[in-house]
């Protein structure tokens, strides 16, 4: 399904950026072809969409994920009973995570170091990422601190950055291999346009890997 094309008739606007859409989908699809996964973060707002984004990747979004035959028989082995249950309702993933969701791991840094408050998600990526992966970092201004640090990180770390932003783009823009500048300046309507794009995303990978 062109599942870009639905996106871009239901919001003209985004016309202009339709290209960074594919092309951050193309980053996605090869990140999962590789066995690489997903690192999310942001804040506020951004935040909740972090948790949103993995929750339509870790199980069926619109389509169901049925468990592979080998994988059904090899829990039925190990307890019959339960196997079953397990095999016919569990839901293949598309492994990601928030790093937003670490609250224990989050509020020890940002008590613990100095300024943790901005290394929170840059000590996750450091202890998380790995050839392959992608960092989704989200921002509205493409300015926030410790959004950006968890970029830098990324980068050294070899992997791959998807900015999702608005208004300029920020310094996002610049260090992302792709930027999806939502097209708006105001806060709450970059967040209101970025709640499409990532489900335009999370459908396509679906698509793709659970046809």
């Amino acid at each position: 399904m062109d599942y870009i094309g639905l996106l871009v008739k239901r919001y003209p606007e985004f016309e202009v950026i339709k290209d960074d859409i594919l092309t951050s989908f193309e980053i996605l699809k090869e990140c999962y072809k590789n066995g690489g996964k997903l690192l999310v973060c942001g804040n506020g707002g951004s935040a909740s969409d972090s948790e949103h984004i993995v929750g339509e990747l870790m199980k069926g979004f619109k389509n169901p994920r049925y468990l592979s035959e080998d994988l059904k028989n090899k829990l039925k082995k190990i307890d019959p009973n339960v196997g079953e249950i397990l095999g016919n309702n569990l839901q293949m993933p598309l492994e990601a995570i928030a790093l937003t969701g670490e609250l224990a791991l989050n509020t020890a840094i940002i008590n613990d170091c100095n300024n943790g408050g901005e290394l929170c998600f840059a000590n996750q990526v450091l202890g998380y990422g790995h050839k392959n992966d992608v960092l989704l970092a989200i921002s509205t201004s493409g300015n926030s601190n410790n959004v950006y640090n968890a970029c830098v990180v990324a980068k050294a770390k070899g992997l791959k950055i998807i900015g999702l932003t608005g208004k300029t783009g920020g310094k996002l823009k610049k260090i992302s291999d792709c930027a999806i500048v939502a097209p708006s300046d105001e806060t709450y309507m970059i967040q209101e346009l970025h709640l499409p794009i990532y489900h335009t995303l999370c459908l396509m990978l679906e698509e793709e890997f659970f046809k």
